[in-house]
């Protein structure tokens, strides 16, 4: 199998993953479990492959994995060609501390700065 369940029905493991996806895409830096960011940071790197397409085509895919259509503008417009010169890589994985609660793994979830 190659994604973890998370112990959730599909529909609320893609809402979970839209909302997380959104949020990275629309702050550029989320704190979230180490295995949510993992899962998170594939789907992402997709949407951002996709804004670098530019076309009407890809606008839509992501328009149908992301709600928020500013989110989509800004992918589309601030992100992707910000992205334009590299062929993967655009996010970063910082593994921070563990939860109080459970013990779980916290980490942040980033967008890179690309250097010009």
């Amino acid at each position: 199998m190659g994604y973890s369940r998370f112990d959730r029905p599909t529909a609320q493991r893609k809402a979970l993953f839209r909302g997380l996806v959104t949020s990275l895409l629309e702050h550029e830096r989320v704190e979230t479990t180490l295995v949510k960011a993992k899962e998170a940071q594939s789907i992402c790197e997709r949407m951002i492959t996709l804004a670098k397409q530019d076309n009407l085509a890809a606008r839509r895919r992501a328009l149908a994995f992301i709600n928020n259509e500013d989110v989509v503008t800004k992918l589309f417009e601030a992100i992707g060609p910000r992205y334009a010169h590299r062929s993967g890589g655009y996010t970063r994985i910082i593994q921070t501390r563990q939860r109080r609660g459970d013990g779980a793994p916290m980490a942040i979830i980033e967008l890179i700065r690309p250097e010009k």
